[in-house]
């Protein structure tokens, strides 16, 4: 792809640099950061412009305040763990755009780093406003996205001001549409998906763009239900999407026409009752009872799952195989965390559960990489355009 990135911009020492960041973290109910990883994954941006000696504006969103100030979605949390990592002053900025925004932007120093507010606290932002965005670019001399998690949003802070400074991606981002454009267009093969997650309806447009690609495909999670409903399996008291039954079925047809096998769920651990500490058994999927919902994948299908991706040299992954929140049904998830640590293949992970599902077994080092983008990564792999990507192709025409 035809992007401008930030060793083409003119940064030197003072040159105000304004960072869109993706720093939409969950936080703990004490109000702390409760994952860092997308902090993290922003540290290559950052700390390249503050060695260039940039003052560095970070801007970010945080959850859906829908165009009001709320403390309890404040940026501060994330300024705080940002200080923290870095080992050096963060300077909070407790507003987006005016006076105050520029007095502290006009007091920092070379290599200092701030942040500020939630950008949604001002209803502009998702407006794509211009004169909200011209605001946010009265405080920059160039601007860096760097937030691929946004990166499908046509917002004030990833469009419009990319057309008002000179812009470029930042590191993350770059990284992002590489390894997403490697698993489209050049994957090594056998190249297998594995999806899961609740519904089957979010990601439709996902199973047909990949399908003609892939070599095989594993289907679990919530999903996996109406996958198995349109077989003619019973699924009990499982959720079931019924408007989604007949698309599952075209699915499935596709894929045999297409030669792409798809692997569902043989067995199943089952409950009646949506709880963390609710009793639970393994059963076939032909033996669910009325009054049982599948809460997560079997023995017998992760066995199935290795078998399958054993050859698997592309693999990429979204979406957990069950409640994997709930100690009783995380096994399926780990379990496939676990297989996809151990093969000699790029696995890439996409999607917010997926993400916090691996954090969650500690083995996120052993895969080649894990996207920050949720809903963007899908958007991108089924051929959609992103707003924030499309902006800087035109900026660097």
């Amino acid at each position: 792809m035809a992007l401008r990135q930030m060793d083409s911009l003119p940064v030197e020492e003072g040159t105000r640099v304004l960072v869109r960041v993706d720093f939409n973290v969950p936080l703990a109910e004490d109000g702390t950061v409760a994952d860092d990883t997308r902090i993290r994954e922003s540290l290559s941006t950052i700390n390249r412009l503050r060695e260039r000696g940039a003052r560095v504006i970070l801007m970010s969103h945080l959850g859906r305040p829908h165009g009001r100030p709320d403390p309890k979605l404040s940026l501060l949390p994330a300024a705080r763990r940002l200080q923290e990592i870095l080992g050096s002053p963060v300077t909070f900025v407790p507003a987006t755009v005016g006076h105050e925004a520029e007095a502290a932007v006009a007091a920092a120093g070379p290599g200092d780093v701030l942040v500020l507010e939630n950008l949604r606290f001002d209803p502009r932002e998702e407006q794509n406003d211009a004169n909200f965005a011209r605001a946010l670019a009265d405080l920059g001399d160039v601007y860096v996205n760097d937030a691929f998690g946004s990166a499908h949003r046509a917002h004030a802070s990833t469009e419009a001001v990319a057309h008002l400074l000179p812009a470029a991606a930042g590191d993350l981002l770059v990284r992002e549409l590489w390894a997403l454009d490697d698993i489209l267009g050049r994957p090594d093969r056998p190249y297998w998906v594995v999806v899961g997650g609740a519904k089957v309806s979010d990601k439709i447009g996902l199973l047909k763009a990949l399908m003609p690609r892939a070599d095989g495909m594993v289907v679990g999670g919530g999903m996996a239900n109406t996958f198995l409903a349109a077989a003619g399996k019973s699924m009990g008291a499982s959720r079931v999407e019924p408007d989604a039954v007949t698309a599952a079925a075209a699915l499935m047809n596709d894929a045999d026409r297409l030669g792409c096998p798809i692997v569902l769920p043989v067995d199943v651990v089952v409950t009646t009752e949506f709880a963390a500490e609710a009793a639970a058994r393994v059963t076939g999927v032909d033996s669910i009872a009325e009054g049982e919902m599948a809460l997560d994948i079997g023995p017998q299908s992760i066995r199935a799952i290795e078998a399958a991706l054993r050859d698997a040299r592309t693999v990429f992954w979204n979406g957990p195989m069950g409640v994997f929140e709930w100690d009783r049904f995380r096994e399926g998830t780990d379990a496939v965390a676990r297989i996809l640590a151990g093969l000699d293949a790029r696995v890439v992970v996409g999607g917010g559960d997926s993400v916090s599902a691996v954090n969650q077994t500690g083995l996120q080092d052993r895969l080649t990489h894990i996207s920050t983008g949720g809903g963007a990564a899908l958007e991108f792999l089924e051929g959609r355009a992103l707003p924030g990507v499309e902006a800087l192709q035109m900026a660097d025409e």
